[in-house]
């Protein structure tokens, strides 16, 4: 674990800017045309969940340099943890999931398409290999890291059933059917996610993203076990 907490200051605020820049462009603020229904999806709010720990970080960070340049960065282990797990469900879902729906390239390599779908994430997940304490994690975290995209999952199937109404807004180079192209009006944000769609199909891509995730934190909680036995 690194311990330079000067270096851990300055990763954390460029993170910080970095994910912060990315999630502006994506909701249209320097275009001067904010869209508010940016909200509604997935990437935007875990978007907002890494802006908020690489915030919380960084005002620690800062605290603790005034104890002195040197020692433990790895605040908040548990909440960090669950944060990454959450981000690397939208890298995950949107490159393998997504993408191959017909994503058109103009759009895949823009600034902030690969800002919110790619190196933010990755920028967290870094933090978490760069800064954090072993053996902080309990069992149970595990299972926490599926409380946000279930809740998320419910949230935007309730808001489509009350009426809301999503588009599909992302460039296609093809349609995803014979009546769904970009801009089609639709009741769920995300095909998988579509029941007027695929129908129970549905309950088979969530279980399948809730194995995956369940997994995933498997994965991580076994590194930290053998990080600890490392050291």
């Amino acid at each position: 674990m690194v311990q330079n907490r000067k270096f851990a200051l300055g990763f954390r605020l460029g993170a910080l800017l970095f994910a912060l820049a990315g999630l502006m462009k994506q909701i249209g603020v320097f275009e001067g045309t904010i869209s508010l229904g940016s909200f509604m999806y997935y990437t935007t709010q875990s978007n907002l969940l890494a802006i908020v720990l690489f915030a919380i970080l960084a005002i620690r960070t800062t605290r603790g340099l005034r104890e002195g340049p040197s020692g433990g960065v790895g605040w908040y282990t548990r909440f960090e943890m669950v944060c990454v797990v959450n981000l690397l469900v939208t890298f995950v879902v949107f490159w393998t999931l997504l993408v191959p729906q017909g994503i058109s390239a103009d759009y895949l390599w823009t600034f902030q398409n690969l800002a919110v779908h790619a190196i933010t994430p990755l920028l967290c997940l870094t933090d978490y290999m760069l800064f954090s304490e072993a053996w902080r994690l309990k069992y149970r975290d595990i299972y926490f890291t599926t409380i946000f995209p279930l809740a998320y999952a419910a949230f935007a199937t309730i808001a489509g059933l009350a009426g809301y109404v999503y588009y599909y807004v992302v460039a296609l180079e093809i349609p995803l059917d014979a009546g769904v192209t970009a801009g089609t009006p639709v009741r769920f944000p995300y095909f998988f996610l579509d029941y007027d769609r695929i129908g129970a199909m549905v309950g088979v891509y969530m279980a399948g993203i809730l194995v995956a995730i369940i997994l995933l934190s498997h994965g991580i909680y076994y590194l930290d076990r053998k990080r600890q036995k490392l050291h």
